[in-house]
């Protein structure tokens, strides 16, 4: 069995998992600087080699990263299922905030809310609720 946790690579990871956090609730677990690397370049001391943070109840990991190599896309996507609608709603807004939103969060035909945005760091996102039991239909 395998664990699957995301990793970003970040322009400025401190200021992304910050807005990660408070977008969704949570907290920095732990961060490496490249400064505590021994004979690290003194221009890259404060970067962030690793941090490990949660937000929305799921571990992630983000480091800085060398910018001209960064390329977003909109290939892969973040997908958060959240038990009730108050959530999502409270999620999907926080996280479109300085972002564009590619499909707002509306009712889906499999009975759940669903939309999709991406958030100002180029980050795709999929937002939806638990769907909805269908209590009409019998065993």
């Amino acid at each position: 069995m395998a664990k699957h946790t995301t990793y970003f690579m970040s322009e400025d990871a401190r200021a992304q998992a910050e807005f990660y956090i408070q977008s969704l609730g949570g907290k920095i677990n732990s961060i490496t600087t490249y400064g505590e690397l021994p004979d690290a370049p003194e221009e890259l001391k404060d970067k962030v080699i690793n941090m490990s943070f949660k937000a929305a109840g799921v571990n992630f990991y983000i480091s800085d990263s060398d910018y001209d190599q960064l390329r977003h896309g909109n290939a892969v996507h973040q997908s958060l299922e959240f038990a009730t609608e108050s959530e999502a709603r409270e999620a999907f807004a926080n996280l479109s905030e300085g972002g564009k939103v590619t499909h707002p969060l509306t009712p889906a035909f499999w009975g759940a809310l669903f939309g999709q945005l991406e958030d100002k760091y180029g980050i795709s996102w999929m937002i939806t609720t638990e769907p909805v039991a269908d209590t009409t239909q019998q065993a």
